[in-house]
């Protein structure tokens, strides 16, 4: 199947990457292009930098980088922005992270300490465990959307910028349902008038960012853009978006293992998994409050996967438990420890047991480029709404009315290989090989 109609904008000009919260996550990002611009460094972890995928038949080996085959915007015209509630630049920041090599952050200095960030928009009762100083205040949540549209628009004139992309990279908040506030355009505004409590910064953000039809993705569990008001607003203003949660690590290694468990019939009984963090986002989820969005995020993962109810003899006892515990002496390095207890031929037990000792910020950083630059590619597309090829990334992917998320990660990755073919005008994949040569 071929796609010779598509037309996707050139990448021209400079685009700008705002990123709400500049803590860990986004300043590892920030140094991290900084560092490959400047050749100190490799974008491991980028399918948008070192990512390959299959063009063509099988019968020709053509696996060109993702990068030479769809239209994604050069990394060295990019630019930073963002808000934090702290007055630290990016140098600073970064620092006190203590993610990377204070030798590797001395060399980008210059550039770094040049980014500083505005005032953000902020509410301690959302996130009890902060607080922060380089706050905007305003009477209600519209006129503080509007002060972000504000920056927003002043950024881009500033920095000169064709396009700009925006990546929640701040804090959990504290677990909101979906309520009536939510349900409409409408409702929500009003909601943003009267200071509704159901709508935490986060949302303020997403609001400014698809209002103005600027591409958004949430990098937590937060429901952010994950709501029928502004999943209609941004079909209204033809706006891609993505949420939610970095996918990193823990819950990386469950849609790696599950879906393989799952393919050879091997029952489960139980999946304990619990994590020790001491950086900001590890002090944040030892509130309960805030930690219950992140459970809600990372529990629904194998319920998808496994689908209990179609496989009952091998899922339906399935006992899923996952721990946070904030531990300040291993800072941005987490320890993922799994215990999965596993049945094979006969209901004989068998167990599996994985230690998985990352860096939380260095995961997340290439997730956060390959998200804002995919978006781009997705607006210049004509794409809008929600983008569920980029699920791929995300713990809690958002998905369209009436269709559950796909959390398999193999699956997550043909979609967006998929998509990419697409774009780019290319022959699509079925994987059928119903004839070797006519594939």
């Amino acid at each position: 199947m071929s796609n010779k109609k598509v037309r996707v904008k050139k990448p021209t000009g400079k685009l700008g990457i705002l990123l709400p919260g500049m803590g860990a996550v986004a300043t590892t990002f920030i140094a991290g292009v900084y560092a490959v611009n400047e050749g100190l460094s490799t974008p491991i972890g980028s399918l948008t930098q070192m990512g390959r995928m299959r063009i063509g038949k099988r019968t020709k080996v053509n696996k060109p980088l993702i990068k030479d085959v769809a239209p994604i915007h050069d990394l060295k015209k990019v630019v930073f922005g963002g808000w934090d509630i702290y007055k630290d630049n990016v140098y600073e920041a970064a620092v006190n992270a203590q993610v990377l090599e204070p030798s590797l952050l001395e060399k980008l200095k210059t550039p770094l300490s040049k980014i500083k960030p505005m005032k953000a928009v902020f509410d301690k009762n959302y996130v009890k465990k902060l607080d922060g100083k380089n706050v905007k205040r305003g009477k209600t949540k519209m006129l503080l959307a509007k002060a972000l549209m504000r920056d927003i628009k002043s950024f881009k004139e500033t920095n000169k910028c064709s396009r700009l992309v925006m990546v929640w990279c701040g804090s959990t908040e504290i677990y909101i349902k979906e309520s009536k506030v939510h349900k409409t355009i409408e409702a929500f505004e009003a909601g943003l008038e009267s200071n509704h409590k159901d709508i935490p910064p986060s949302m303020i953000y997403a609001y400014a960012a698809i209002k103005m039809g600027i591409p958004y993705a949430n990098g937590a569990p937060n429901l952010s853009c994950d709501i029928p008001a502004l999943v209609a607003l941004a079909k209204e203003t033809g706006t891609p978006i993505a949420g939610k949660d970095f996918k990193t690590g823990q819950t990386l290694m469950k849609t790696i293992l599950a879906p393989g468990l799952k393919s050879r019939a091997l029952g489960i009984e139980g999946w304990f998994s619990t994590n020790i963090l001491g950086n900001r986002d590890g002090e944040v989820l030892d509130d309960p409050d805030n930690f219950k969005t992140k459970e809600v995020s990372k529990l629904g993962v194998l319920e998808q996967i496994l689908e209990p109810s179609v496989h009952p003899e091998l899922y339906a006892n399935l006992y899923h438990k996952v721990r946070i515990n904030y531990y300040p002496p291993r800072g941005d390095a987490k320890e993922g420890w799994d215990n999965i207890d596993i049945r094979g031929w006969l209901n004989y037990p068998m167990q599996i047991k994985i230690d998985f000792l990352c860096r939380d910020s260095i995961l997340a950083a290439p997730i956060v480029l390959d998200l804002a630059l995919f978006l781009d590619l997705a607006k210049r597309g004509g794409m809008s709404g929600i983008q569920e090829w980029l699920g791929f990334y995300l713990k809690s992917p958002q998905a369209k009315k009436g269709l559950h998320p796909e959390h398999d990660i193999f699956k997550q990755l043909a979609k967006l290989e998929n998509t990419l073919r697409y774009l780019s005008g290319e022959e699509l994949i079925n994987h059928l090989g119903l004839d070797y040569y006519e594939e």
